[in-house]
């Protein structure tokens, strides 16, 4: 069964000494194509250097996430107009709205979020967005430029039905992480992944983040890795009463067509 994890921080300094091993690994437990995140100038410049290195395997994303947004200015508007033009970027993000913690100020984040709306619109990319306690206002955001912009997902989506809903009316894909494998956590989501279109549905892991909590037995590092994808896969086979293998496939061909895979 052939997997896409749509979101991975490959370039994160937890993978720097055995990136090419995690990769292998992977592959072996059938992940075999990746999408490395770009939440910041930098990381969105080295996870295009990165994808180049396994074409075809390997895909990037350039944005600047909502914490970093206090930095952006013209010239990291400038650097994502130039990743944007690279063939193995593939979105615009991750960009949004995060008020949970607030490391950047909100208006640095919305400023900083109209600026990457513009972009994926100029551009024409997907966008990959993330938003955490920011439901109405980054719904209100898009609403206002839905006309102009393409294909869009909320990544890692933690939210209630209402947020589910109207993401779903705005023809928002939809990013299923580890979180629904958390029992203490993810009980909202074992219900709410039902509601979500097999077209619109689409897995992650946001490694080196959100380790599943379900792995059995517990891996000794707590780093998550893209291997692990595949108990995401099963968690949403058990809560829509599909087999693994049909969730494989649904989320792979909403994957290849979202972002324009070959």
């Amino acid at each position: 069964m052939n997997l896409v994890d749509i979101g991975i921080n490959l370039t994160h300094k937890s993978f720097t000494t055995d990136r090419d091993t995690v990769i292998a690994q992977a592959s072996e437990a059938g992940v075999t194509r990746m999408i490395l995140t770009g939440t910041s100038e930098t990381v969105s410049r080295e996870a295009a250097e990165l994808a180049v290195t396994r074409p075809g395997t390997l895909y990037a994303t350039a944005g600047v996430h909502p914490h970093y947004a206090r930095d952006f200015t013209d010239r990291t508007l400038d650097t994502l107009r130039g990743l944007s033009a690279r063939p193995e970027v593939v979105a615009v993000g991750e960009c949004g709205l995060d008020f949970n913690r607030n490391f950047s100020p909100p208006e640095d984040q919305k400023r900083a979020f109209e600026a990457q709306l513009e972009l994926a619109a100029e551009v024409n990319l997907p966008l990959f967005l993330h938003e955490r306690d920011a439901y109405p206002t980054l719904r209100d955001m898009i609403e206002r430029r839905r006309d102009c912009l393409g294909a869009l997902v909320v990544h890692c989506f933690t939210g209630n039905r209402e947020a589910l809903d109207a993401y779903l009316a705005l023809d928002c894909h939809i990013g299923i992480t580890g979180w629904i494998c958390d029992e203490r956590r993810g009980q909202d989501l074992l219900e709410l992944v039902k509601h979500i279109p097999a077209d619109r549905l689409m897995i992650e892991t946001d490694a080196p983040y959100l380790l599943p909590r379900n792995i059995r037995p517990k891996p000794a590092s707590r780093r998550n890795e893209p291997r692990y994808l595949t108990y995401v896969r099963d968690a949403v086979a058990a809560c829509t009463g599909k087999s693994p293998e049909q969730v494989a496939r649904e989320t792979t061909a909403a994957a290849e067509a979202f972002f324009n895979l070959a």
